[in-house]
């Protein structure tokens, strides 16, 4: 193969490491250029969220293109060589293949089950089709990774309760006030996280929930469908002092909410008690905010610690998915091993016909006399003589291919027949 899978995610790299690698809105298709533009590497995704930043390429030679990789990463994120080498994993061939498919089956989120991760590659794909950086190769296993991923979800229970960050967000917010009725919130951002978030504030009971987003039509639209109210971005600060809660996803590439503007909130509460859950990165909120009195400050990294009920349940569940995936990761091993004979067997088949063009050439002197009937006979005939003396070569070499085991016989149809 000639797949490589390069990244940091969640597990292997802490957040304040993990938001130098993100990128914002609008920052992708100069990524993926840039990434397109390193030597020896053919087809490339660049995949950013919350939890993982990784880099998914067909290259040629193989490992002369993970070492420009990770130069490119290490020089990206200002990671130092303790730090690249602490955090970054590297996937080849098969388990690359195997990882971007857990990944997209939710089983290596740190939620397992949670959906909104396929919903992100499915973005992070389309933007290099779009950027014209995937091909052949990256085609094939991204359909076939959202393929599996509904195979997962059908074939399995792993999506049955699974609780997506927004529902720890709003879980973590319960455990401190013990009850979330008559308590405000504010909703910064108008993604899929606060969509999420809104919906499970308004099912544990609460009094308000005051949306705000750059775009206001966006937090128009979302207080209209929660009952809840929209107000201008510009008018964040003010309405800090007003709520119990603030929830941030944004995608905003610095922080939008200082621990100046939180001690201001503060002052105006009376020192009431806040609570901020900063689920964006890069982030939202100053961390400086957390060592404020009386305001209790969680990050995206934070959440891991909330206690999931029903994951008994859903690792259960992980070991049928485990079992689909080895299956999968297998199949499309088989395609692409048999894929890497066909330039051979392309080289092979033009030999021959070349050969056969050449050969009736030099019989047109003598053909000539015959009539345009048996001109035509003696050409299929000779086709027909070809075809079946190339037949068991080519079967024999897709099967090999299907197998993983053709290099070596690529190697003694390209001596024997001196094949490019």
């Amino acid at each position: 193969m000639s797949i490589a899978l390069l990244g940091i995610n969640h597990r292997s790299a802490p957040l304040s490491i993990r938001e130098r690698l993100s990128i914002s809105y609008g920052e992708g298709e100069k990524t993926l250029k840039e990434l397109k533009n390193i030597p020896h590497v053919r087809e490339v995704m660049y995949l950013s969220t919350c939890n993982r930043v990784e880099v998914l390429a067909n290259m040629k030679p193989v490992d002369v293109a993970v070492e420009k990789l990770k130069a490119f990463i290490t020089s990206r994120g200002n990671l130092s060589p303790e730090e690249m080498e602490k955090c970054l994993y590297v996937y080849r061939d098969e388990d690359a293949v195997r990882h971007l498919l857990r990944v997209a089956s939710s089983l290596d989120s740190m939620i397992m089950g949670e959906p909104q991760i396929l919903g992100q590659v499915k973005d992070a794909y389309h933007l290099c089709v779009r950027q014209k950086t995937s091909g052949v190769i990256l085609n094939k296993l991204l359909h076939h990774a959202f393929s599996v991923a509904k195979r997962v979800r059908t074939e399995t229970s792993i999506a049955n309760n699974a609780v997506s960050v927004s529902f720890a967000a709003v879980k973590l917010a319960k455990k401190i006030f013990g009850t979330l009725g008559r308590k405000r919130v504010l909703l910064v951002g108008a993604g899929e996280m606060a969509q999420l978030a809104a919906r499970h504030l308004m099912d544990n009971g609460v009094d308000r929930i005051i949306f705000t987003n750059r775009t206001y039509e966006n937090a128009v639209k979302l207080a209209n469908d929660f009952h809840g109210l929209s107000v201008e971005f510009e008018l964040l600060d003010e309405k800090l002092g007003e709520v119990d809660i603030v929830i941030s996803s944004t995608g905003s590439p610095d922080c939008i909410i200082s621990g100046d503007m939180i001690e201001a909130a503060l002052r105006r509460r009376k020192n009431r008690l806040m609570f901020l859950i900063d689920v964006a990165v890069p982030r939202d909120i100053d961390p400086a905010a957390g060592k404020i009195d009386n305001v209790y400050l969680y990050n995206i990294d934070d959440l891991q610690g909330v206690v999931d009920e029903n994951m008994e349940s859903r690792l259960n569940e992980a070991e049928k998915a485990e079992s689909i995936i080895d299956e999968e990761v297998a199949k499309f091993s088989g395609w692409l091993a048999a894929l890497e004979v066909v330039p051979t067997i392309v080289d092979l088949k033009n030999k021959a016909e070349k050969i056969l063009k050449g050969e009736m050439e030099k019989s047109h002197s003598w053909m000539r006399n015959l009539g345009g009937e048996e001109r035509e006979n003696i050409e299929i005939l000779v086709n027909s003589i070809v075809n079946k003396i190339l037949h068991d070569p080519v079967v024999g070499l897709k099967r090999e291919g299907r197998d993983g085991e053709a290099d070596p016989y690529v190697a003694v149809v390209k001596k024997l027949f001196k094949l490019k």
